[in-house]
């Protein structure tokens, strides 16, 4: 039966669709460690040391310099951090503000710094983008001819209301406390297992900041409003620009079960076509934040109705956006929906978690970066995918039904309508200068990198990069690659230096004719060697980008004249991150992408698989210096041509191992085939044994 299409004029129809019984991660629920359990045994983020500060720059930034100019900044450094510099005082002052906050002393600093005082759009610049992996049941029509514009499809909201159950049930392993039906009846709550590097339990605080999570707009600094454990019961959808509260809780907080959710979804589409259209607020959150926050000053200002409504879309779970079209199938295309939406309409850029679901069945996430780093909203999306189709869960009731959508009304005047056509503008602009595409390559993977090359698959990436950059530019560039901190407490982000030295003198040797094989794998081992260490370092709190923005946030007006590292031409350069790069991996469920932190470099995330690799790549069309596709050529050209340095893989591996990784793959597929069948039989023996339990209990007390 072919899926229903609904748009103007037309009837909202819907058609059971079958789907496999998953368990609600009846792995994770049985863990004994509550997600939270242990946040107050992290330790705090250390202030690193000046002479760690001042090694580790002086280092990074000798590849990017000319010896005259090297020199130069080794003095001003030296003389910084010496006792007659400004940088011991600064450094007295950082710790003393340390000494001061109950978590960290980076964390309102890299808030306020990084994201809430940036008055340049959100869109592009900071939020970045998820698109999912197919539903195991798309509608194949529906990718070869996707619904002409202006028409919503059944699958579409199908999946719509399969990822908001998954979505609901990921909550409540959060925050929910779960009664298990057994002849104990245990309780437990926070269900999520707290993660580990190694031995090490790692901050969880992130995943308090997903779900009733909003960066709101002011002057001259935004702010965040979130709530955890998150009470509200709606979310809002996004459909044609209307915007909708739609319950998906019951006040108490029960659950119903994913045909109620449909109808609910159905409910908003329908009525965006036959209500009067509301102005497209939504694209405000895409403008320059100086004009969203005069907007929003001035909705408010003009009614209690409008502040009403900010209260629904702030307080709401997250955002789910339906779009009454769908990009063309091919995902280089398609992810570009999903990043900015050709025109910014239809979101509201703003809410830490916005799904999006295109009317052929394609869905991602739009993610407001400024409360959560990837890692934790990853997690959620790995969850919300593996867990499609998705099935009621525990307890739902359809009777009675939720209250219908309630359309978002606003009152607005000859002002606001300007603000909305100067951030659509804006938005337009930023979005036409933004070129973006992929790459996926079965040449290599991890396996490769760890068995073949006996090196680190991050670093190895990370060489990778360079060396194309090198190769097109023919000049290094300073890097930006990811190091997680959430060994420390509220811990976040520290950068990774990538470009070092050791880097250099491997990407400049690897075209060269004259210099031997084994000279180039030596070179290759120290750059790896070098990358492995600042990556370590970074991640146990020794990196130097946040501490040098710790100390130029204890700046005092009483400091002006004084000399100071932060002056020197040569900080500007080495921050300076033509290459922005973060690592995603294995990403087999989704694939992730930004924009550039500069005008003439590339943002690029990677996900790197056993036997696959995946890059998403963006630049500035305005640039002459860049090109995303060249870019990819020289790209998946250099991946190939560093297998030179190897053995060949029939020399590790031996004949045949390409038959034989093979159906090593195929037998992954069957097991993760078998372990859903598993799932589904292990649910209904559950459900079979609590029905059979309560006569059980009847006849015992009887």
């Amino acid at each position: 039966m072919p899926t229903q299409l609904f748009g103007t004029n037309s009837v909202a129809r819907r058609r059971p669709v079958a789907s496999a019984s998953l368990t609600l991660v009846r792995s994770l629920a049985s863990k004994t460690t509550r997600t939270f359990e242990h946040q107050d045994s992290l330790p705090r983020l250390p202030v690193p040391s000046l002479e760690n500060m001042a090694d580790k720059y002086i280092a990074s930034c000798r590849p990017l310099l000319s010896d005259q100019a090297f020199e130069a900044t080794k003095k001003t450094v030296e003389d910084f951090v010496s006792p007659q510099g400004l940088g011991p005082e600064l450094q007295r002052r950082l710790v003393e503000y340390d000494e001061q906050q109950p978590n960290s002393w980076l964390e309102d600093i890299w808030l306020n710094k990084a994201y809430l005082e940036w008055r340049e759009p959100s869109l592009i610049n900071v939020n970045w983008w998820c698109a999912f992996k197919n539903h195991p049941q798309q509608d194949n029509t529906l990718m070869r001819k996707p619904p002409p514009k202006g028409v919503f499809s059944s699958f579409q909201v199908h999946r719509a209301a399969g990822i908001i159950t998954n979505a609901l049930n990921f909550k409540e392993l959060l925050d929910r406390t779960v009664h298990f039906v057994t002849r104990t009846n245990l309780a437990c709550s926070e269900q999520l297992p707290v993660e580990f590097a190694k031995d090490k339990p790692l901050c969880m605080n992130q995943y308090r900041n997903m779900f009733s999570t909003t960066r709101i707009p002011g002057s001259p600094a935004d702010k965040i409003r979130t709530m955890h454990p998150a009470p509200a019961k709606h979310i809002i959808v996004l459909a044609r620009d209307q915007i909708y509260k739609v319950d998906v809780l019951r006040d108490n907080g029960g659950r119903v079960p994913i045909k109620e959710i449909e109808r609910q979804l159905f409910a908003a589409t329908q009525d965006s076509f036959e209500s009067n259209p509301q102005p497209a607020i939504g694209v405000l959150t895409a403008g320059h934040r100086n004009t969203w926050a005069a907007a929003y000053a001035k909705l408010l200002q003009l009614s209690d109705k409008n502040k009403s409504n900010f209260d629904i879309i702030n307080n709401a779970l997250f955002a789910l956006c339906l779009d009454d079209f769908a990009s063309f199938h091919n995902i280089n295309a398609s992810h570009r929906q999903i990043f900015h939406n050709y025109d910014a309409h239809n979101r509201w850029f703003d809410k830490a978690l916005s799904f999006i679901v295109t009317s052929s069945g394609h869905a991602g996430l739009n993610g407001e970066h400024t409360p959560v780093d990837a890692v934790a909203p990853g997690n959620l999306i790995n969850f919300v995918v593996s867990h499609e189709p998705a099935v009621d869960p525990e307890g739902a009731v359809a009777s009675p039904p939720l209250p219908v959508p309630t359309k978002l009304e606003w009152v607005v005047d000859s002002e606001v309508e300007q603000l909305i056509s100067k951030a659509e503008a804006t938005a337009k602009a930023l979005i036409d200068d933004t070129e973006s595409c992929l790459l996926q390559t079965k040449v290599y993977g991890s396996r490769y990198m760890k068995e073949v090359a006996k090196t680190s698959p991050d670093a190895y990436i990370q060489l990778a990069l360079q060396l194309t950059y090198y190769r097109m530019h023919q000049r290094p560039t300073a890097v930006y690659e990811t190091a997680a901190t959430r060994a420390f407490k509220h811990g976040r982000t520290e950068t990774v230096r990538s470009m070092s030295s050791e880097s250099l003198e491997f990407i400049k040797s690897f075209d060269n004719d004259e210099i031997l094989y084994d000279e180039k794998r030596a070179l290759f081992a120290k750059a790896i060697a070098a990358q492995v260490s600042y990556m370590k370092d970074a991640s146990q709190g020794k990196g130097i980008d946040r501490h040098m923005l710790g100390l130029r946030s204890m700046l005092r007006a009483e400091d002006k004249g004084k000399p100071h590292m932060f002056t020197d031409p040569a900080y500007a350069e080495s921050m300076t991150f033509r290459l922005s790069t973060s690592n995603m991996s294995p990403g087999e469920l989704f694939y992730g992408g930004f924009g550039p932190v500069v005008h003439d470099g590339y943002g690029i995330n990677y996900a790197i698989a056993k036997d696959s690799l995946k890059f998403s790549i963006s630049c500035k069309k305005s640039s002459s210096k860049t090109d995303a596709f060249k870019f990819r050529f020289h790209l998946e050209r250099t991946l190939l041509d560093m297998l030179i340095l190897f053995p060949r893989r029939t020399e590790v591996w031996g004949f045949g191992w390409e038959k034989r990784h093979n159906e090593e793959r195929k037998h992954e597929h069957i097991l993760q085939l078998m372990s859903k069948l598993s799932d589904a039989y292990l649910e209904k023996q559950s459900e079979l044994a609590k029905r059979y339990m309560k006569f059980g209990d009847k006849d015992s007390s009887a």
